[in-house]
């Protein structure tokens, strides 16, 4: 049996009527009616009742023709589906981003317009940091990254740079340098620095210290905090002093000061992180939008 005799034979069952049923197929009478036959011999059971001018569905004929309509929407659904995958506009995405990169508006304005214009693409956000996002994306757990350079890519992963922002210097409110506008990394030589964890020698942390060290002098980090939000709550607190990307100015307005850096080239490097060999329409669609909303 092929989904072209049920789909014959849902026309006749619509129709009542081999002649109207065959014009609205595009093939003969005859053949359609053979066709018909063919299938009831199949089955082993009548599904019509024919008469003198009138056609009618035996009720095994009945039951048939339900059960062929759902097959046949099951089918055309399937289809249907299957072409808006191949083409990105359905199925999930598994999209990976670091804390800091949480606060960017390039990455928040690209989730946004992935949503708006792939409404029926799932999208599943993993937070965590970029060395263990770029773990992840190799081993195919995440279909993409927003991280911080710098990282350990390798060959098989793909990055591209979004945004390349300065780093800032955040003081509580009641710090004596939070009149100040700018100030240069030297001058810190004696304040108590507020760190994010150091696993790894990747990362903001590793950029920050050093920095710090080819300005002549090691942080005196008193405290890490579990996540870079976090330090920004403890320079609130008066626990002592951070520096963290630009994007993150807006964090605890009411009690802390961001200054620029003067003379030191630290920066933030954002970007977007993805397997080479994954040629997917759902994740492409995702980088051009990510591409239109850059800021470099």
């Amino acid at each position: 049996m092929e989904l072209r005799h049920l789909r014959y034979f849902l026309v006749v069952a619509e129709e009542l009527h081999f002649t109207r049923a065959a014009h609205r197929i595009g093939i003969a009478q005859p053949p359609l009616t053979q066709q018909i036959k063919a299938l009831e011999k199949e089955l082993g059971v009548r599904l019509f009742d024919r008469a003198p001018g009138k056609v009618t569905l035996t009720a095994a004929g009945e039951i048939f023709f339900s059960e062929s309509r759902a097959i046949l929407e099951s089918v055309d659904k399937a289809i249907t589906r299957t072409r808006l995958y191949a083409q990105g506009l359905a199925g999930q995405i598994c999209v990976g981003f670091t804390e800091s990169a949480s606060f960017n508006p390039a990455v928040t304005g690209s989730l946004n317009r992935f949503r708006e214009f792939y409404p029926d693409v799932e999208l599943r956000l993993e937070e965590n940091r970029s060395a263990q996002l770029i773990d992840a994306l190799r081993q195919g757990r995440i279909d993409a990254a927003f991280v911080r350079l710098p990282i350990d890519a390798g060959e098989d992963i793909r990055f591209d740079l979004i945004s390349n922002e300065p780093m800032v210097l955040a003081v509580n409110r009641n710090h004596r340098l939070a009149s100040r506008t700018s100030l240069s990394l030297s001058s810190l030589k004696d304040e108590q620095f507020i760190l994010y964890p150091r696993t790894t020698r990747l990362g903001l942390t590793e950029s920050i210290i050093l920095a710090c060290q080819k300005c002549g002098f090691a942080p005196n980090v008193v405290q890490h905090a579990p996540q870079i939000s976090s330090t920004i709550n403890l320079v609130a607190s008066s626990l002592g002093v951070t520096i963290v990307p630009q994007c993150m100015s807006t964090s605890r307005p009411d009690a802390v000061r961001y200054l620029a850096l003067k003379g030191a080239d630290l920066r933030a490097s954002l970007g977007i992180a993805y397997r080479l060999e994954d040629s997917s329409s759902t994740l492409r669609n995702l980088v051009a939008i990510i591409f239109e909303n850059r800021e470099l």
